[in-house]
C-alpha cells in the first residue's frame, strides 16, 4: 500500500496526474453507473480535482464526454478542488467554474481553512458545498472548546447556502457539536472505514446511507 502523500507529488512533476484523474473521473462515474443498473438509487459521488486537471485545455469537455458516455445525472457528480487550485488563477477558476454549473455538476472546496481564499471570491465563486478541513475536527474537545474558527466557517457556509461538511468526524462528541452548529454533512472513520465498491454497495442496500449522512 502506497500513501497519495508519496505518489501524488510525483505524478504532478512527472504530468501524469492529468490522465490519472481522467482515469479516476470516470472509473467513478461508471461506478455510480454500475450502482444505478443493479437498482440502488443514485448517490452523489464526489472526485478530486488537481490544479494540472482542472486547468487544463481539454478538461470541460472530458467532463461532458465522460458524462455522456457513462449516463450519469451531472447532478450526482461533485467536483472537489482545493483553494490553493482555486485561487491560482481566480479569475480562470471563476470561468470555469461556472462553466461546470452550466453542465450541471456540483462543486465543492476541499479542505477548506488551510489554504488562502479571498471572501470576495468565495462569494463570486458557483460552489455547491464547503468541506471543512479535519485539522479543525481534530480542534472539538470533549466539552466543545477549541472551536471557535470551527463555528465561524460554518457560520461563513450556511450564510452562502452552501452545504458544510465536515472532515475526520472520528468521536460522537466532534459529531454532536457539529450538528449543534448546525453542520449537517460529514465523513470519517465514525461512520465507515474506506470501503471496496462492492461493499459499499451492500452498505446502500443495508438502508445504512441515511443513517450514515445524518
Amino acid at each position: 500500500m502506497i500513501s497519495p502523500v508519496q505518489f501524488v507529488p510525483i505524478a504532478e512533476e512527472s504530468g501524469l496526474i492529468v490522465p490519472i484523474g481522467q482515469w479516476v473521473l470516470l472509473q467513478a462515474c461508471r461506478q455510480s453507473r454500475a450502482w444505478m443498473d443493479a437498482g440502488i438509487p443514485p448517490v452523489r459521488i464526489a472526485v478530486n480535482v488537481s490544479a494540472a486537471e482542472f486547468m487544463a485545455k481539454d478538461f470541460l469537455s472530458g467532463v461532458r464526454a465522460t458524462l455522456i458516455s457513462t449516463g450519469v445525472d451531472p447532478h450526482n457528480l461533485e467536483l472537489e478542488l482545493t483553494e490553493t487550485v482555486l485561487m491560482r488563477d481566480a479569475e480562470a477558476a471563476v470561468r470555469i467554474l461556472h462553466a461546470l454549473k452550466a453542465i450541471g455538476v456540483q462543486l465543492a472546496v476541499d479542505d477548506f481553512g488551510i489554504g488562502y481564499s479571498s471572501f470576495s471570491y468565495l462569494q463570486r465563486f458557483p460552489l455547491d458545498a464547503l468541506k471543512i478541513d479535519r485539522t479543525f475536527i481534530n480542534e472539538i474537545s470533549a466539552a466543545g472548546e477549541g472551536a471557535t474558527i470551527l463555528s465561524a466557517m460554518i457560520d461563513i457556509g450556511l450564510s452562502l447556502k452552501h452545504r458544510v461538511i465536515a472532515e475526520g468526524v472520528e468521536t460522537v462528541e466532534q459529531l454532536n457539536f457539529l450538528k449543534k452548529k448546525g453542520c449537517s454533512e460529514g465523513q470519517g472513520y465514525l461512520f465507515c472505514h474506506p470501503i471496496i465498491a462492492d461493499k459499499f454497495a451492500e452498505f446502500l442496500k443495508c438502508g445504512v446511507r441515511e443513517s450514515a449522512v445524518h
